[in-house]
């Protein structure tokens, strides 16, 4: 089992426990404890994961954190924990303070769901007050995923990790910024907006509330184009084998949009197969015809064939004797039922 495997099968052990969970101990043996042991660190060997480590403070001494991970024989990570009820808002200023007293570069504020990485990119032997990776288990990315790998201890680099830690830190202060203007645009987003040619006149307090609506529904619109054009592009960029059933006429394939109806059967899609394959392997190919799923980006491995048109609404997938069977469907979400039969044309290609 890869560790995208591990870290999918970790999760789900994660959201059915949590419920369960009522005190900090119990996060720390149910699901912090075995997070760090998925990476590969021995949880059970006190040289190598050390509970209850000692970081004087000052004139303080006995301060412990909750727990250092010795690489190379020095204290490297430092791990604060905390209850998976409590909210991690307020509880950094404890690995603040321990974070100069160690020669750890590395500090985590977790709460057995959530992960807070902080580094001292601001100022060294200092941890910075913003982490540089904040990670949700139950909300898992592909690209956390991807930071998370590095942090297992057999590919461990701390000179690559710090390296990355500054383009993720403002990075991700910049995406939420953005995700938070979007959403609810601020009076200076606007008056920034208005003030590229919108519009001339003065920007009154009644002008930026006129303009307020327009404004998201023009992100909206732009990010949707924008997701659509990136995604359409690199499919026609790709190296797809093709067959005559499957060739389109290049003036046709110029005026083909891809819907997000058409996007979202392809993430469930992709979301039902991804238990048994990786989802990379899976693919699409929007036509004139119909929107295609496909197996390693081939169209000779198709898996199901969507039509979405205003009236009517089905799925082709072809069945184990390759007779292509018809599935009618209300709406997207019903593609979910057709889960087993999925399942099944993915397994012809596995054999």
């Amino acid at each position: 089992m890869n560790f995208e495997e591990k870290i999918k099968e970790f999760t789900e052990r994660v959201e059915k426990l949590k419920q369960s969970i009522n005190t900090e101990e119990a996060t720390k043996t149910s699901l912090i404890m075995p997070f760090f042991s998925l990476l590969g660190y021995d949880v059970f060997n006190p040289y190598e994961f050390i509970p209850e480590y000692v970081a004087d403070v000052g004139i303080k001494k006995g301060e412990k954190v909750d727990y250092a991970i010795n690489i190379k024989g020095k204290p490297t990570i430092l791990i604060e924990a905390k209850s998976v009820k409590e909210n991690l808002q307020k509880h950094d200023s404890q690995l603040f303070r321990y974070f100069g007293t160690t020669t750890a570069k590395i500090a985590i504020l977790t709460n057995g769901i959530k992960y807070k990485f902080y580094t001292d990119l601001e100022e060294t032997n200092k941890m910075d007050t913003i982490p540089f990776l904040e990670i949700n288990l139950l909300e898992l990315k592909e690209n956390d995923v991807v930071e998370l790998k590095k942090f297992c201890k057999e590919t461990f680099d701390i000179n690559t990790i710090i390296n990355s830690a500054s383009n993720l830190k403002y990075v991700s202060s910049i995406e939420k910024i953005l995700s938070e203007e979007f959403i609810n645009p601020s009076d200076d987003f606007i008056k920034l907006i208005l003030n590229k040619g919108v519009y001339e006149g003065v920007k009154t307090q009644n002008i930026i509330e006129k303009y307020r609506p327009i404004l998201k529904k023009s992100v909206k619109y732009y990010i949707n184009t924008l997701v659509n054009q990136k995604l359409q592009n690199a499919l026609n960029n790709s190296n797809v084998e093709t067959s005559t059933e499957d060739s389109i006429d290049i003036s046709q394939e110029e005026s083909i949009v891809t819907t997000n109806e058409e996007l979202e059967s392809y993430y469930i899609v992709k979301s039902i197969l991804s238990e048994f394959i990786s989802p990379n392997d899976i693919y699409y190919k929007d036509t004139y015809s119909y929107f295609g799923i496909l197996y390693e980006n081939k169209v000779t491995k198709w898996i199901c064939r969507v039509y979405l048109k205003e009236s009517v609404k089905f799925v082709i997938i072809p069945d184990k004797d390759k007779n292509e069977v018809k599935y009618e469907i209300n709406e997207i979400i019903d593609i979910y039922k057709l889960r087993d039969k999925l399942i099944e044309r993915l397994n012809i290609f596995l054999k």
